[in-house]
């Protein structure tokens, strides 16, 4: 199987080398988003909006790939501070309906450009 690269101008271009996400058959690899905003590159601020802004980004990449968010099936969420769970619990809802994929959520000391939240993850389209 051969892979495609997704690429798109409704999220943050790569900061690294990476791709925003490779499709392989109807499996697409979503890389990790912060909260950028894709027009400035300027990290949004506070964890609320950041955490908007990343699921937001996740969703224009996975638009770019064919599919929905409604099609993660893995998501993986990484927290400077899991006092904030709660609060991606919450506004998961507003991008996630049941049946919610599968996720881990992991405390880390530090994330790219002073970030409070990143989220990367496994879509099936088909």
């Amino acid at each position: 199987m051969s892979k495609h690269i997704i690429n798109t101008d409704a999220a943050p271009t790569a900061i690294g080398t990476y791709s925003q996400a490779v499709k392989v058959g109807d499996t697409v690899y979503l890389s990790g988003q912060i909260g950028l905003d894709p027009a400035s590159m300027q990290l949004v601020d506070g964890i609320s909006a950041q955490i908007h802004r990343v699921f937001q980004n996740l969703q224009a990449v996975a638009t770019a790939a064919g599919g929905t968010l409604g099609d993660v099936v893995k998501l993986n969420v990484f927290l400077i501070d899991l006092g904030h769970f709660a609060k991606v619990n919450e506004i998961m809802t507003e991008y996630f309906t049941a049946p919610y994929p599968a996720r881990a959520a992991v405390g880390v000391a530090a994330l790219p450009r002073g970030a409070e939240v990143e989220a990367d993850g496994v879509m099936v389209l088909g």
